[in-house]
């Protein structure tokens, strides 16, 4: 997914490649990764959004389907909750914030973070009280 987040995620596909049901897959890729495998898609989705749109030479439209979604109403949704502005305020504002800094420090500074469900993971990474 991380690599070929802009093609169509067939949960039943990765299933059947590993001799599981795609709801069993599911639910392991959430223990694993705090989040459900359309979820996970989604977030590189717009991680990869968030570069092209600080590149500022496509419009929205245009990175919507170059990184794989079909719908630009649910792509400017989920990149709002995910990044907290829309997609064309965040390419707006980011033209010059991004100005200057290597790409690979722009990438790591500006990742989206989805919302983490509780779970294994999240305990693992939550801060203990006395």
């Amino acid at each position: 997914m991380d690599r070929e987040y802009a093609q169509p995620l067939d949960v039943e596909a990765l299933a059947r490649g590993v001799n599981v049901s795609a709801g069993y897959l599911s639910r392991q890729f959430k223990l694993a990764y705090g989040e459900s495998p359309y979820s996970y898609l989604m977030t590189r989705r717009i991680e990869r959004a968030m570069a092209l749109l600080r590149r500022g030479d496509l419009s929205v439209t245009d990175v919507c389907f170059e990184v794989g979604c079909s719908s630009l109403g649910t792509f400017s949704t989920r990149f709002t909750e995910l990044v907290g502005m829309p997609p064309s305020t965040y390419k707006k504002l980011s033209a010059d914030e991004a100005a200057g800094i290597p790409s690979c420090i722009a990438k790591q500074v500006t990742r989206p973070i989805s919302k983490r469900p509780s779970g294994p993971v999240a305990r693992l990474s939550a801060p203990q009280h006395a």
